[in-house]
Parts: C-alpha cells; structure tokens; sequence
C-alpha cells in the first residue's frame, strides 16, 4: 500500500502562540518603569559662574486667592481674613508688575460668598 492522501489519520498541527508569558513580562516591565522613572534625577549639576549684575527682570506669577469649603480664604499660602482682604491686595498689588489675581473657590463654596470676596 502506498501513501494515501486522505486526510483521515493525519493531524493538523495548531500554530498559536501563547502570548500570557508576553502578557506577564510587560506587565513587571511597566511596573518597573513606574517605580524607576520618579527616581530618575533629570539634568546635571552645573557649578554656575557669579555675576556683577543684577541678573535678568523675571515675570511675577498671577496671585492666586483661595477659598475653601470651610470659607476660609488664603492669598496663595498665607491666611487672611475677609476683613483685610481688601487691604492686603492693595498692599500686595502695588509691588507687583503683574496685577492678575486668579481665584480657586471649593465646588461647596456658596456663590455669595465668592462673590462678596471679590467685591473686596
């Protein structure tokens, strides 16, 4: 007898790849990067050279007053009352170049009040 070709004894062999190991090897490589990367120390430390001069004018960042749900207000970390909050921004704005004042109200913070702070 010779060779037949019917299919009937043979096996067809199933090329899949198990891709589980893949999965779990990526998955300890995020990790790894997840923790290494915020260790990562960016830059170089370079000795700067001293100058006569008085070094270049910066830009003075927008204030910022802040109002929390317990309505206690803050210019940037310092805290003030809503008394003096008048008082303190004139005394802070006529330093400063930019006269920007940003405010960050808490959700719970009845309008009111945020109005009444920035009719201050």
């Amino acid at each position: 007898m010779g060779m037949s070709s019917s299919t009937r004894g043979s096996r067809t062999v199933l090329s899949e790849i198990n891709v589980t190991p893949l999965v779990d090897v990526m998955l300890v490589l995020l990790i790894i990067f997840m923790v290494t990367a915020p260790m990562m120390n960016q830059g170089l430390d370079v000795e700067l050279p001293e100058t006569a001069s008085s070094g270049v004018e910066t830009t003075d960042e927008p204030m910022t007053l802040v109002i929390r749900k317990n309505r206690k207000l803050f210019i940037g970390d310092a805290p003030v009352s809503m008394d003096s909050l008048a008082k303190k921004l004139v005394a802070i704005m006529e330093t400063r170049k930019n006269k920007q004042v940003y405010i960050q109200a808490d959700r719970q913070v009845d309008y009111g009040y945020v109005a009444e702070a920035m009719g201050e």
